[in-house]
């Protein structure tokens, strides 16, 4: 199986170790705008070589799109335009948009859309992870539009990467991560923020930072060249998070502005309850 991994940051990096190690893949061929990056994944053995985007497309039997959203909107309808019984899929964490732009395209069902559930803040080549996959989800969206031999070969991937399948349609799937990925990005960035401008000493930021609070701004480490996409084609979805998030700091604000403890206490242990979702 040749594989062609447009985009290799962190989830395509880590994506063409496991597919290495699990003897998926034969060979992977990267493609990368960014020369450092490319340089970096052959001394790595990422991958085994670098190609431009369409000459690795051809050479393939799968491409694997793990770029930000937006340009893996621009390229689908190209690629699928030049391929013909390749199979392609992307790792994004949009779907509705993407989708959207190749509906109409006579080659739709050669695009699995799928959403692997597993990320950290950093990028890059280098930030590529052995094992990353293993006991995720993954979401397998609009399985129903694909092709019977296209939808088993991704669904054969990543039952050999260890992760479990989830299957929803495109609209349900923006609207669930907006609430379980998209807002605690955008809560991290803020918290970094607000630290920033109220701290103005490093030195007590770095030693007094608590175990709490560096893992709750961890991923304000995130790149904004992933996240700017992300949340610009979730806008809906997520400004409807933000306005709910808002509101529940605006009652932990009234409590504490009015000194009502009895609520506080009721809030956070009405916040308690995610014990039992998240153990």
């Amino acid at each position: 199986m040749r594989v062609a991994i447009v985009g290799i940051g962190l989830i395509g990096g880590s994506m063409a170790l496991a597919l290495k190690e699990k003897g998926f893949a034969d060979w992977i061929i990267g493609v990368d705008a960014n020369e450092a990056h490319q340089k970096k994944a052959l001394e790595l053995k990422l991958v085994d070589e670098i190609l431009p985007l369409n000459e690795a497309a051809l050479k393939s039997d799968l491409i694997i799109l793990a770029i930000p959203v937006n340009a893996a909107e621009k390229i689908l309808p190209a690629l699928l335009n030049i391929t013909d019984k390749q199979v392609l899929m992307d790792v994004g964490s949009t779907k509705e948009g993407l989708l959207k732009c190749i509906e109409n395209h006579p080659k739709r069902g050669r695009f699995v859309a799928t959403h692997p559930m597993w990320g950290t803040e950093y990028s890059g080549p280098q930030a590529a992870v052995s094992g990353a996959f293993k006991d995720k989800a993954t979401v397998i969206c609009n399985k129903e539009e694909n092709d019977a031999d296209a939808i088993e070969l991704i669904e054969k991937l990543y039952a050999t990467l260890g992760m479990h399948l989830v299957y929803m349609n495109a609209k349900a799937h923006d609207v669930h991560v907006a609430y379980v990925s998209h807002i605690s990005h955008i809560t991290s960035f803020a918290l970094a923020n607000t630290v920033l401008e109220k701290e103005r000493e490093e030195d007590a930021i770095f030693e007094l930072a608590s175990g709490g609070f560096e893992s709750t701004v961890r991923l304000a480490k995130s790149n904004s060249a992933m996240w700017v996409p992300i949340f610009m084609q979730n806008k809906e979805n997520v400004l409807d998070v933000l306005n709910e998030h808002i509101s529940q700091l605006r009652k932990f604000k009234a409590c504490l502005e009015k000194e009502n403890y009895d609520y506080l206490k009721e809030l956070i242990e009405q916040a308690n309850g995610i014990k039992r979702i998240l153990k």
